[in-house]
């Protein structure tokens, strides 16, 4: 019987040194290379054959994510009509992990005659395509995962994390935003997570839960069933915030057996809460939320007056929980 929990183990070892060994060709070129990214009026434009141009979209598509406009051409289809997409303003990724990608070598002298930079990413530095490009970046292994070291494995891993490294270096000198990212991925839960304020989902005008600071227990006990988020702020004579009265506050009080039909919510309330403002993003408030160990927020404006609640089943409710 194949031990295959085993044979997995020798897998995941062989790439994790792989991708050790990649320290060592962070280099000037690479510096360089990232330099021309950052400053280049055009597109980058990645191009590779087989598991390389696999490994070539999704790198584009991480840069185009991130910042820096990129997207992916098939060496296949450039020579059909494509290589019209190439301007001089461009810069051309080209990914062959032998550098002599028959597919690849054969477009290069008509990006070279459109004037568009070209960069070659290759496990060979004494290729041809490594020797033709303005700048290498080497993704050498030494030795692939498969055992029969055809298979391209660790080559691939190689050149993914490599295609991150650039990536995320080009992020970091441009000083792109969660703001930044959002506006490239508006769909689905993440979209929800990166653009969506407070202001969007809490409950404000009559379904902001508040009372007077001199209301009776009770009162505010009724407040908190009406609006339902389990809490309500207190507030004073100039309608800014003094504190806050939650469930957990009533649990404790109901364990000190206080009257709440006597007691006076100032004296049992939460005073100086944690608050948020409208422009905050759901995302962060979450993060709050789940540090404190608190089940709602009160968002006050710049006065410090309350003009919105919002709990956890809101955060739920729109997708960023």
């Amino acid at each position: 019987m194949h031990n295959f929990k085993q044979l997995a183990q020798q897998v995941i070892a062989i790439e994790k040194q792989t991708i050790d060994e990649l320290d060592q060709y962070i280099d000037d070129d690479f510096a360089e290379v990232c330099q021309r990214m950052l400053d280049c009026k055009g597109r980058v434009i990645v191009i590779g054959m087989g598991k390389s141009g696999h490994i070539g979209g999704k790198i584009a598509a991480t840069l185009a994510s991130t910042g820096t406009p990129a997207f992916f051409v098939h060496p296949g289809e450039a020579s059909h009509g494509d290589l019209g997409m190439i301007t001089p303003d461009d810069i051309v990724l080209t990914i062959s992990n032998s550098g002599g990608t028959g597919e690849v070598l054969a477009i290069i002298p008509v990006i070279k005659r459109i004037g568009a930079g070209l960069v070659a990413m290759t496990g060979n530095p004494e290729s041809t395509l490594a020797k033709l490009a303005d700048l290498h970046i080497c993704i050498k292994v030494s030795q692939e995962a498969c055992p029969l070291g055809l298979a391209p494995t660790s080559s691939t891993t190689a050149t993914l994390v490599m295609g991150d490294a650039i990536a995320v270096a080009l992020l970091h000198a441009r000083g792109f935003t969660a703001d930044d990212f959002a506006l490239s991925h508006p769909g689905g839960s993440l979209g929800r997570r990166l653009l969506l304020r407070l202001a969007d989902i809490m409950h404000s005008g009559e379904r902001l839960p508040k009372v007077q600071r001199d209301a009776l227990v009770k009162d505010a006990l009724v407040e908190v069933s009406r609006k339902g988020l389990g809490m309500t702020s207190i507030v004073d004579e100039q309608n800014q915030l003094v504190g806050l009265f939650t469930d957990g506050d009533l649990r404790r009080i109901l364990d000190n057996k206080t009257d709440i039909h006597q007691a006076s919510i100032e004296t049992v309330m939460t005073a100086k809460p944690i608050v948020a403002s409208p422009n905050m993003l759901a995302a962060e408030a979450l993060k709050i939320m789940q540090e404190k160990k608190i089940n709602g927020l009160i968002i006050v404006d710049d006065n410090n007056s309350p003009i919105g609640a919002m709990n956890m089943h809101d955060l739920l409710n729109a997708g960023v929980l």
